[in-house]
């Protein structure tokens, strides 16, 4: 079975850092995107980033371009999502989706939360 399993949410100070990580198991197919989303109260979901399988540069959402920065685990097919200097703008549940894009379907993750406060 496919499971993606998102970890690393929690409390963080403004200016602080942020550091998320996504985990995927049980999957074959090898023609992917990886998706970071992110929700928060009141607004609607934006796209944060997406990383390719096939090469082509990192998509980061227009809101966010510039202030994440994705990374892949060869060994443990995990990614991480990390950014400094948060901002309470930042506050929000993060979701990480793993696209199968040769069959087109998507698996979710549960998501985590991320709250940016004094």
């Amino acid at each position: 079975q496919v499971q993606v399993v998102v970890s690393g949410g929690g409390v963080a100070q403004p200016g602080g850092s942020l550091k998320l990580s996504c985990a995927a198991s049980g999957f074959t197919f090898s023609n992917y995107a990886m998706s970071w989303a992110r929700r928060a109260p009141g607004k609607v979901r934006e796209w944060v980033s997406t990383v390719y399988s096939d090469g082509r540069d990192t998509y980061y959402g227009v809101s966010v371009k510039g202030r994440f920065i994705d990374s892949k685990n060869e060994a443990n097919n995990s990614w991480t999502l990390q950014r400094n200097s948060l901002k309470p703008e930042d506050t929000a549940r993060y979701y990480c989706r793993l696209g199968d894009m040769g069959a087109d379907y998507d698996y979710w993750g549960q998501g985590t939360q991320v709250t940016v406060s004094s």
